[in-house]
């Protein structure tokens, strides 16, 4: 079963409102970059920046402890994981 990536990007985008994501037709391609972009910490001055193992601790802290339901929870860490070992 296809995650709903439409969703998915606004549950995203609660967790990280101050944060500006593209407006496009294609959440799936959003989301994954918006993701990316955590992860590699790009949205930090380069001599702050943490390691991608370090932000994927912190990005899945912050959806565990959310008011997300389990199923978006679980989708965005997935993502998150996807993500991180395509990072690596």
């Amino acid at each position: 079963m296809s995650p709903d990536y439409e969703k998915l990007l606004n549950e995203y985008r609660k967790l990280w409102n101050n944060r500006k994501l593209e407006e496009d037709h294609n959440a799936e391609m959003i989301l994954k970059e918006a993701i990316s972009r955590e992860l590699k910490d790009e949205n930090s001055h380069p001599r702050v920046r943490k390691t991608i193992y370090e932000k994927f601790y912190l990005a899945v802290k912050r959806i565990t402890q959310s008011d997300l339901n389990e199923t978006s929870k679980n989708a965005l860490i997935q993502m998150h994981i996807n993500e991180c070992e395509c990072l690596k």
